[in-house]
């Protein structure tokens, strides 16, 4: 049974002298990520390496699943971790593992052996060679194929030996929390946890609002946007949630503000809000779910009418997806199911039936207006009285 795990990573490598940030970054990450994970753990690094060893019973499944999360990573390696006391004692455990993890297969193979110590008194053909040799010998239904092999036998000759023939794959991408925090503008459809994920897995740290309109909108439909926040956490690590109370706003521009601009301008006012949220929390930008033309409110200039009302940036990791490849990712993180689930939403409840697609920003602006005497009061209200709930 397996100890300890290699943990491969690559953008990481390409950082230069702040390639050691990045690396403490990962290895907190990881570290947060095993505490729901029954079992002690050390994670460390060594030599441009970062190894998680067992130091109690633990889960396999559930270990890998954790790790599965952590942005950073690509690749899993469940490896036999041994203190080097001579080649045959070296070429033993290798076998060992080979048959005990393969058997009698019928599988072709390959010997890849790396010495990190170079006064090692063999080079790394020989140790191929030999290894490769004794692999064939006590596993006769196993053949050599230096090209396109089924199993790739990995030997790394370090402060320690390291043997491992099998990868897992990580989510890839850069450590949570290396590159600034952003405000995710999050609701109960497919499209936002998906971006809450993209940008997450850039490295962004995420906060989010949520936008509800009791009674319009029902606590099963908050405590849906509440699990979805849950699931992005997992990836992102702990969001604090913002859930405020839209209703008042909404009504205000249902009376007073044109049906076929209704979404426009609901859009900005929550744009505002999240950007308030935003600047409060130190975030660097705002975070939307929104994808080029898929609906009324995503045209160009639909976008633009909304961008208008805000200073910090705002990023749309999906903007150039289209529908079925946002669902195959929301399926990959396990959103899907829940973002699907039939409840309201207060961005659904006050739709014009023809909303306008193309919105002329000085005729939205002059409507507006005509909510002068209400906003600043319904905003202040609706800033004070926001929920704030930490997700982890």
């Amino acid at each position: 049974m397996y100890q300890s795990f290699l943990i491969k990573y690559a953008e990481i490598a390409i950082k230069g002298k702040n390639r050691h940030l990045f690396e403490d970054a990962l290895v907190s990450q990881i570290c947060h990520a095993l505490r729901e994970v029954d079992g002690e753990f050390n994670v460390r690094k060594e030599q441009g390496r970062i190894y998680v060893e067992a130091e109690s019973e633990f889960d396999y499944e559930e270990t890998v699943e954790a790790l599965q999360h952590v942005f950073g990573i690509v690749g899993i390696c469940p490896v036999i971790m041994a203190q080097d006391e001579g080649f045959d004692a070296l070429a033993q455990m290798v076998v060992a593992h080979v048959k005990e993890v393969y058997g009698d297969k019928s599988l072709t193979f390959k010997v890849d052996a790396r010495r990190a110590r170079k006064n090692y008194p063999m080079t790394s053909m020989e140790i191929n060679a030999e290894l490769g040799g004794r692999i064939l010998d006590a596993c006769p239904n196993m053949s050599v194929d230096v090209h396109d092999p089924d199993v790739m036998v990995h030997v790394e000759i370090r402060n320690q030996i390291n043997i491992y023939s099998s990868e897992i794959p990580g989510p890839g991408g850069m450590p949570v929390g290396t590159n600034g925090k952003a405000m995710l503008l999050l609701s109960g459809g497919i499209d936002s946890p998906v971006a809450g994920y993209m940008i997450a897995k850039r490295g962004v740290s995420i906060d989010a609002t949520y936008f509800h309109a009791p009674p319009y909108t029902s606590e099963r439909a908050k405590q849906k946007v509440v699990d979805l926040a849950k699931l992005v956490a997992k990836y992102s690590g702990p969001i604090n949630l913002h859930i405020v109370n839209f209703t008042d706003i909404q009504l205000a521009i249902y009376e007073k503000c044109p049906h076929d601009e209704l979404t426009i301008i609901m859009r900005r006012y929550m744009m505002k809000i999240a950007e308030h949220f935003a600047k409060e929390n130190k975030c660097l930008g705002l975070i939307t779910g929104e994808s080029i033309g898929q609906v009324a409110s995503q045209t160009m200039q639909s976008l633009a009418a909304t961008n208008e009302v805000c200073t910090l940036p705002v990023y749309r990791p999906l903007i150039g997806f289209d529908k079925q490849e946002i669902i195959e990712i929301s399926e990959k993180i396990d959103t899907y199911e829940t973002s699907i689930l039939p409840f309201e939403d207060c961005c659904t409840i006050f739709v014009a039936k023809h909303p306008v697609t193309k919105p002329n920003l000085n005729v939205i602006k002059h409507s507006e207006q005509k909510l002068n005497d209400v906003i600043d009061e319904l905003m202040k209200t609706a800033i004070e009285t926001t929920e704030v709930i930490r997700v982890e």
